[in-house]
């Protein structure tokens, strides 16, 4: 048995893996964690790591017509003739998941003095020089270059320059 991708329906990952498992097929459905910014403020989101692709592991000559047929799935990658997915990929992929599929980034690691870049907000664009971590907070202190003053941002709203 083999491991495939197979493309989804959009938003369509979850019940397709969920329809597949029932089946008796193993899935993988990787998730990520991010934050994104909505409303003014970021906001802890899970979302899928790949949109519209899950994978499962299955005979092809067996399960290949069940699969394709199964609600949720547009195809399975490669169509007539499908391409399995090397082990190592799946295996890369499963080591940074925890119990619930979700794969939690590493966010940059700054040191004090780097050349930094805010990304978005209001002083999107800018440059400064990383200070310091909050504590607990996800945010980060910078000195803004072109204001000469201290600013406490989210980290991920900067990138290193």
């Amino acid at each position: 048995m083999n491991w495939y991708a197979i493309y989804t329906k959009p938003s369509c990952e979850d019940s397709t893996t969920q329809l597949l498992r029932n089946a008796g097929i193993e899935i993988l459905n990787p998730k990520i964690r991010i934050k994104k910014y909505q409303r003014g403020k970021y906001l802890a989101v899970v979302e899928p790591l790949f949109k519209n692709y899950i994978f499962a592991r299955f005979d092809n000559n067996r399960h290949n017509q069940m699969i394709r047929f199964t609600r949720g799935v547009k195809y399975i990658v490669g169509k007539e003739n499908p391409v399995a997915v090397p082990i190592e990929i799946i295996r890369a992929i499963s080591e940074h998941m925890d119990d619930r599929s979700i794969i939690n980034p590493v966010p940059d690691a700054f040191s004090k003095g780097d050349r930094v870049l805010v990304k978005e907000g209001p002083f999107a664009n800018f440059y400064g020089i990383f200070e310091r971590e909050v504590p607990g907070r996800d945010r980060i202190v910078i000195l803004l270059e072109a204001l000469g003053s201290r600013l406490e941002i989210e980290d991920i709203s900067v990138r290193k320059a």
